[in-house]
């Protein structure tokens, strides 16, 4: 292709195939052979001069000239011109002066093999990232879509498909688990990122994604595609289970059963796509005990104790439908908080029941002990909401003397003792959080209090980095099913109310500070 007896209109021609072939402009394919001849001819006459080469973009020319900067009196001659030599190397510079540029012609040559290979390489170069640009360019607006190709190869467990115009990757954690696919297999996955990448695929597809379930559905419900029926959020468990929230902007319609379809067939289609996985449709709600009431289903909910602002829900229910609730290995209700964002503690009325009595005695005990109090006046504070001693410090002498049985006196007396144990409290922890060894940092991260800060100590979490490595659950606590028995794992800083978008919060911006900053 670069030799100089070769037909020069040939260069053209196999700049228009490639453009062709490629999808790209075919100025761009003859300025990479500009490049690469010119990166070429370096070889031929040094490194040390700058080389300017022209294709004539009609008959094919090749010219190759040497850039030079007019100066007055030339140092390095690969570089630069006198102003006389300048003007006589062609009657256009006669007016060029110090500063300018010139343009001296080289004359052509055979490229020797090295030559010719560098050229061919920086030519490969320009038209491989040119055609990654498009690439890019014309699948960018395809993100958050579905798309359809032929699978290609298979790569270390992940998965390259071609698009036509381009490849995809679905990496293997991104598949659906035990799906069985090979090369030569037409597939559909959801495009959630397109991204400039220098090396491999720029297009990666998901077939595990909740966003893939979603527009299967959209395909296959006209009202969902009309617009006549919402889709609120959905949850995936890939290969097993999934749930779907709906609701009917038309009143009229039934979401549920529309996404069902006659005898099953439009959520079935859904289902072939995802090889099986069974999928719960549930109906929207505003009231969260409804939700959790549709999302947990086919177990029969007693109640649901709510807490909007912490997004909680203690739902409570019989023995019996405790395991359906829950769901293999915790299956159920795991997917339901994904599809709710809302904390879900199941628990049977006796837990529910024993839970109650306990803190209604610890809370009475905390004021009996450190208060001084009389076990009946503890449970009078208790019963009227008082829930810890900043509650009563903070409270006033009239809020606290509306209490029968309770005078001024008397409700003076309480928030004085409240505010005296706080402000003793508070010198104690200081005390033995210093003795405890905790780390500056950590004590200065925003949100966690000195009562925090005193557990997280005696659990031997005494650095920022050690409180960024945990996870939410260890904080707030949970339950596991272990050999069938649902068992209780207790937070350290379950005793402090937070909630998971709380704790979610406080480990997150401690790992942006240590992993970041």
């Amino acid at each position: 292709m670069l030799n100089r007896r070769a037909d020069k209109l040939e260069l053209l021609r196999i700049a228009e195939a490639v453009a062709l072939e490629k999808s790209i402009d075919k100025e761009l394919i003859i300025n990479s052979m500009e490049i690469g001849i010119a990166k070429a001819a370096k070889s031929k006459f040094g490194q040390d001069n700058e080389i300017k080469v022209q294709i004539d973009r009609k008959n094919g020319n090749i010219e190759i000239f040497r850039r030079l900067v007019i100066v007055e009196k030339p140092e390095n001659l690969n570089t630069e011109i006198s102003l006389k030599n300048a003007q006589e190397l062609n009657d256009q510079y006669k007016d060029k002066k110090i500063g300018d540029e010139v343009l001296q012609v080289l004359p052509s040559f055979d490229f020797g093999r090295i030559a010719a290979q560098t050229a061919k390489q920086v030519i490969s170069f320009n038209v491989r990232e040119a055609e990654r640009e498009r690439q890019f360019n014309d699948f960018i607006d395809k993100k958050d879509t579905i798309l359809s190709g032929i699978i290609k190869r298979l790569e270390f467990g992940n998965v390259i498909v071609d698009l036509g115009k381009a490849e995809a990757i679905i990496q293997k954690n991104e598949l659906i688990p035990r799906e069985n696919i090979k090369t030569g297999d037409r597939i559909k996955a959801y495009c959630y990122d397109v991204r400039r990448e220098s090396r491999g695929q720029q297009i990666f597809l998901s077939r595990a994604h909740p966003k893939f379930m979603e527009k299967l559905f959209i395909q296959e419900v006209p009202e969902i595609y009309d617009g006549l029926i919402e889709i609120k959020s959905s949850a995936r468990d890939p290969g097993s289970r999934a749930k779907i929230c709906v609701k009917a902007i038309d009143a009229s319609l039934d979401p549920v059963g529309a996404c069902v379809g006659m005898r099953g067939s439009r959520v079935q289609a859904v289902v072939n796509e995802l090889q099986g996985e069974k999928i719960d449709i549930v109906n929207w709600s505003e009231d969260a005990a409804i939700l959790v009431s549709n999302a947990l289903s086919p177990a029969e909910i007693q109640r649901v104790n709510v807490d909007n602002d912490e997004k909680k829900l203690d739902v409570i229910l019989s023995e019996e439908n405790l395991s359906k609730a829950i769901g293999r290995r915790g299956q159920n209700v795991r997917l339901a908080t994904k599809l709710m964002n809302y904390e879900i503690n199941i628990m049977t009325d006796q837990e529910d029941s024993e839970k109650r009595q306990l803190e209604f005695k610890e809370k009475t005990e905390n004021f009996v002990k450190n208060l001084e109090l009389d076990e009946t006046l503890g449970q009078l504070l208790v019963a009227e909401g008082f829930s810890s001693i900043d509650d009563i410090k903070d409270s006033s002498v009239e809020a606290v003397s509306k209490i029968e049985g309770i005078e001024e006196d008397t409700a003076k007396e309480l928030i004085e003792r409240a505010k005296e144990f706080h402000l003793k409290d508070q010198e104690e922890i200081s005390k033995r959080i210093k003795s405890l060894g905790l780390e500056e940092e950590l004590i200065n991260h925003k949100g966690l209090t000195p009562g925090m800060l005193l557990t997280l100590g005696e659990q031997n979490i005494l650095k920022l980095s050690d409180f960024a490595d945990l996870a939410s659950d260890e904080l707030t606590g949970s339950y596991d099913v272990i050999k069938g028995e649902r068992i209780k794992i207790k937070g350290y800083l379950e005793d402090f109310a937070l909630s998971k978008k709380e704790a979610d919060e406080l480990i997150m911006s401690a790992r942006n500070k240590i992993y970041i900053d």
